[in-house]
């Protein structure tokens, strides 16, 4: 009898199988290497030094890009590397195809290039094409009046005043304060500059520039690189002269009594120009010709701290494509350390209805210009955050020391080296100061937080390194290293790669999010950004959920939940500030490709 039953049972078993083989599966979707990449963004003074002047280089980012590959990052962006006086610390170039001294050679880039390519990550630029430094050949030979060059930057004459003296051609304010014309003595006209007076704005309603700057894009890509992101663009064009000379901006009403401050004026003229977006297209023609000749896509990402609106039109249209990854920037502008459940979902679906047909989402939370994750947002909620980023839809970008929650430093004004803050005063430069975010990355618990030997760096290493850094996280049981690098490989699987997305806000703190493959199963990401613990209410959510257990993929440290823990929906009360991610699939749930 026991033979029999056995016998029966193993038949059910076997049918229950073959036909689990027969049931037609979800075909899988194939994507390009950037299309749900995660991408990383390196400040290389700040990353690895390998020669102990304090500085980090090209060598030290050679040495350790490694551990990128091991945590799950598939392309790396490096902030400037060219050649500069580094009044703006490599956003002032004055050689677009050299490498900048204290970071290397060109030996030691493509060193780095090769060691990229070697263990499949891919190598992003950064490109600033509105600018030179002063100390460009091209601005010299401009100022001497030399052709062709002489009309390569923006120059005019000024304009005299009721007094008779000679001013500036329009009222126009510089992003760093003040006018952003400049005289030279030299030329006897002024020049303009947007940013500082040592960063020249290259002029692109001049062919013979544009070609130029191409040839610069086309230089780095024949040394292997994946791409560029491209800087400051919505500062690319100025309106044109209208009767020898150039419109004022009207006054903003914001600001009114400090006339040397950007915002005391709207900036009709000098942003988001309509010729803009046709130079993106052209630029995105560059490397489009790359991608045919290797059959290797080239990308393009683009910063523009712009409306919704603009934001979303650099990419283009399928007759006329332009950037493949502009920079949303929607949760930076949009979120506070005070930001409750429905503003995250706000924000985050103000990005995805504005969105082209067709087009791939990508989510930035942090960068060079802007404070720390945990800072700027609350240290309790640097897990929440993470999470989010590698669970919605599309394409992550992560600032280097997010994966570990760095924190801002405290820089005394006597220590301040941004100029964005040196142009200020001590009363109110910590409002402008970008140091704060661009301290040296913290490696270990040693000397400098293993970023360099030296007896002083550029910037202070942070406070709390000795308990914050990369080789603590990693051997502890848990912490935000160990659930960044659980997030980045599940993103790869298909529920998260090609899966839907259906939100929900329950009440205003706590943000549920599915993410579903037909057949598949399903994903749902709980994010509490109320300051009481609660119920998930997957019911209530979402049709067809049925309560009860499913299995951790990743949860905030605040969780005490270890990765692949089943837990009962039921009964599970999610912590205060945290996040946890959750699935139910009933079949194989397999990387994509």
């Amino acid at each position: 009898m026991q033979l029999v039953t056995l016998f029966g049972v193993f038949l059910v078993v076997a049918g229950t199988l073959q036909a689990a083989r027969l049931r037609p599966q979800p075909k899988q979707k194939k994507f390009d290497w950037w299309e749900r990449g995660n991408f990383y963004q390196i400040y290389p003074r700040s990353f690895k030094d390998s020669d102990g002047d304090g500085i980090g280089d090209l060598k030290g980012i050679t040495q350790t890009v490694d551990y990128l590959k091991s945590i799950g990052i598939d392309g790396v962006w490096l902030s400037p590397i060219f050649k500069s006086p580094m009044n703006d610390f490599g956003y002032d170039i004055s050689d677009f195809y050299a490498i900048q001294d204290e970071y290397g050679s060109m030996e030691d880039f493509e060193e780095l290039a090769a060691k990229c390519s070697s263990i499949g990550l891919k190598l992003i630029l950064d490109f600033v094409p509105n600018h030179s430094s002063d100390e460009h050949e091209f601005f010299r030979l401009s100022e001497e009046g030399v052709a062709p060059y002489d009309d390569y930057y923006i120059w005019h004459s000024g304009v005299l005043d009721d007094n008779g003296t000679r001013v500036p051609p329009s009222n126009w304010i510089s992003v760093f304060r003040g006018s952003a014309w400049q005289w030279s003595d030299k030329r006897q006209q002024y020049y303009l500059h947007q940013f500082q007076k040592k960063q020249p704005d290259l002029n692109y309603r001049n062919p013979a520039l544009v070609e130029e700057m191409k040839n610069v894009m086309r230089f780095w890509l024949n040394k292997g690189i994946a791409g560029f992101r491209i800087d400051a663009l919505p500062y690319l064009y100025e309106s044109p002269e209208v009767d020898g000379r150039y419109r004022d901006e009207p006054a903003s009403g914001l600001v009114v009594d400090d006339p040397k401050n950007p915002a005391y004026l709207v900036h009709t003229e000098t942003k988001d120009q309509p010729e803009t977006y046709d130079m993106v297209r052209q630029w995105r023609a560059v490397v489009d010709e790359y991608t045919a000749r290797d059959n290797f896509t080239r990308i393009i990402l683009t910063e523009a701290y712009t409306s919704l609106e603009n934001t979303t039109r650099f990419y283009g249209t399928s007759a006329a494509p332009g950037a493949q990854i502009p920079f949303n920037f929607q949760l930076i502008i949009e979120l506070t350390a005070s930001s409750t459940g429905q503003n995250f979902a706000d924000a985050t679906q103000s990005w995805l209805s504005s969105m082209p047909n067709g087009s791939i989402a990508n989510w930035v939370l942090g960068n060079h210009d802007n404070g720390r994750i945990a800072s700027r947002l609350g240290v309790a909620r640097a897990d929440l955050y993470n999470i989010a980023l590698q669970t919605l839809p599309g394409i992550a970008v992560t600032y280097y020391g997010e994966e570990i929650a760095m924190v801002d430093q405290f820089i005394s004004w006597e220590n301040t080296i941004d100029p964005a803050a040196c142009n200020t005063d001590p009363e109110t430069y910590t409002l402008y100061s970008r140091d704060p975010a661009r301290t040296p990355f913290q490696w270990n618990n040693g000397t400098n937080a293993g970023f360099s030997n030296a007896s002083q760096t550029w910037l202070p290493v942070a406070d709390g390194y000795r308990e914050l850094n990369v080789a603590s996280q990693l051997e502890a049981p848990r912490s935000h290293l160990k659930t960044f690098i659980q997030l980045t490989g599940y993103r790869k699987r298909r529920l998260l790669a090609e899966g839907d997305f259906d939100m929900k806000v329950i009440g205003t703190d706590l943000v549920l999010y599915k993410r579903s493959v037909p057949g598949l199963g399903y994903a749902v990401i709980a994010l509490n950004f109320g300051a009481q613990k609660t119920k998930l209410s997957l019911q209530q959510a979402f049709r067809g959920i049925a309560e009860g257990r499913v299995r951790v993929i990743a949860s905030s440290l605040q969780t005490n939940l270890t990765d692949g823990t089943w837990i009962n929906t039921r009964r599970f009360e999610l912590p205060a500030n945290s996040a946890i991610v959750l699935e139910r699939i009933r079949g194989p749930n397999p990387t994509v490709a």
